[in-house]
């Protein structure tokens, strides 16, 4: 007697154009956390300390500095276009964003900020493929964040509306200081400090 091979869910085996953004709601038995960039399904590893900790207090602190009406959101997918639809690890979202029970992904445009806590199964996405998108979806600020040294380094972008691009605003160490896209002052230890036995 032989056993018989586990049946593979359906999402195994994707359409022939991809999935769009929409599936992702209606795909039975889905892991937690999974991602649609450029029409495939990307799914969440475990992650480090780092990640978990930094993610956690970073989102703390924006709570705090965030403008009236604005919301700070973990673990929400936005949807970019017909196949993107990625879970930035942290984003901000604006006064006229739709909030309630049954959202479950924002749209491109409530979103000021977008922020990703680079791992080591993310960090291609985290600093070639996801800035594109986000920037091109007119999302205004992208923050990524490494760790450099034990220590997290923020790399902090703008849209250029122009070439709908990110440029730069700089990599900061010590201290994250920014009057857009609205006045943050944090001291970047307290994001992350690693305790030794």
């Amino acid at each position: 007697m032989t056993a018989e091979a586990p049946s593979l869910p359906d999402w195994v085996f994707p359409p022939p154009e991809g999935f769009v953004a929409e599936d992702l709601d209606h795909i039975p038995d889905l892991p937690a956390h999974t991602e649609l960039i450029d029409g495939s399904l990307v799914f969440a590893s475990f992650q480090r300390d780092f990640h978990h900790t930094a993610l956690f207090r970073l989102h703390v602190q924006l709570e705090d500095l965030v403008p009236p009406g604005h919301e700070v959101r973990q673990e929400m997918s936005v949807k970019l276009g017909r196949q993107q639809r990625p879970e930035p690890d942290l984003i901000v979202i604006g006064p006229e964003a739709i909030i309630g029970r049954e959202v479950t992904c924002f749209e491109a445009e409530d979103v000021v900020l977008a922020v990703e806590v680079v791992s080591p199964d993310s960090e291609v996405r985290d600093r070639e493929r996801k800035p594109v998108l986000y920037a091109k979806a007119g999302i205004p600020h992208y923050w990524r964040i490494e760790e450099i040294g034990g220590k997290p380094a923020v790399f902090v972008y703008e849209l250029d509306p122009a070439t709908m691009t990110y440029a730069s605003n700089g990599i900061y160490h010590d201290r994250l200081k920014l009057s857009v896209p609205f006045d943050i002052d944090i001291e970047l230890t307290t994001l992350y400090q690693a305790r030794t036995r």
